[in-house]
């Protein structure tokens, strides 16, 4: 389901439960249920909940927190450790072909092209955001990225993602990156999960509301105030994270400059 008029503001929002609007999925109706309570509020499917317009304005004005959405576990992990790194020796890419083999419930609700179409976008944007085509069109402008999901019942809750990433070096010689990840979908979020139920339960107790960017690094699609890019470097995210808990300590923020110290 794509943003339309009820998301815009939390009045159309409203209108539209009373109207009993078809653009308002029972997803958002939690999430609305929750902020309204002052409950922190975390997405961890890739479908429209807490990042729109109307629930953004919901939770400024109940000083809740909120963080959104669909939890980063397998494939986009990999991603988001992998892209940094090859930015930052700039190393080019020419194309990202990436697939999922698994058979549980999420497998299952993938399979339909409707529900595939909405992981899809938020898998995609990954790499955008990590590599800055715009800013380094000769290394990153012409990236070819394919993501395909295969539901495969026997393989169960036990996924697995495979990448082919093509790479250019010094002189444009061209190589390869092939990574297998065998992995536990359930295994991999749940920690997600308790993390963000600690963080946000944390945020609320700091006076924090609205959306916390510093959340990020549990996300694949990751919320930012208006104006701002999303972060997508999960070592950009753990920095931003680990200050933002030093300054809730009321701790000296980390710098790495490497002058501001003795060693």
């Amino acid at each position: 389901m794509k943003e339309s008029e009820v998301h815009k503001t939390l009045a159309n929002f409203e209108k539209g439960l009373k109207e009993n609007s078809y653009d308002i999925p029972p997803s958002m109706i939690y999430t609305y249920a929750a902020l309204k309570m002052g409950i922190p509020y975390a997405n961890g499917a890739p479908n429209l909940s807490c990042d729109v317009p109307a629930m953004v304005e919901l939770a400024k004005l109940t000083s809740t927190p909120i963080a959104g959405k669909d939890f980063k576990t397998g494939q986009t992990l990999m991603k988001t450790i992998i892209a940094p790194g090859l930015r930052a020796r700039a190393l080019g890419v020419d194309g990202w072909f990436s697939t999922n083999i698994l058979g549980n419930r999420d497998g299952a609700v993938l399979d339909d092209p409707d529900n595939f179409k909405t992981k899809e976008v938020s898998k995609l944007s990954v790499l955008e955001e990590s590599l800055e085509p715009d800013l380094f069109p000769a290394l990153y402008g012409d990236l070819y990225h394919k993501v395909r999901i295969n539901y495969y019942p026997p393989r169960g809750d036990n996924k697995e993602s495979w990448d082919n990433i093509d790479i250019r070096g010094w002189l444009n010689y061209p190589m390869q990156i092939k990574i297998n990840f065998l992995c536990r979908d359930s295994i991999l979020a749940a920690p997600v999960a308790l993390d963000l139920a600690l963080f946000l339960d944390l945020a609320k107790r700091s006076g924090m509301s609205g959306i916390q960017e510093w959340l990020s690094f549990y996300l694949k699609s990751p919320q930012a105030p208006k104006g701002l890019h999303p972060i997508h470097d999960i070592f950009k995210q753990l920095n931003k994270l680990e200050n933002t808990l030093r300054y809730m300590a009321g701790e000296e923020l980390i710098t790495y400059l490497g002058q501001d110290y003795e060693v």
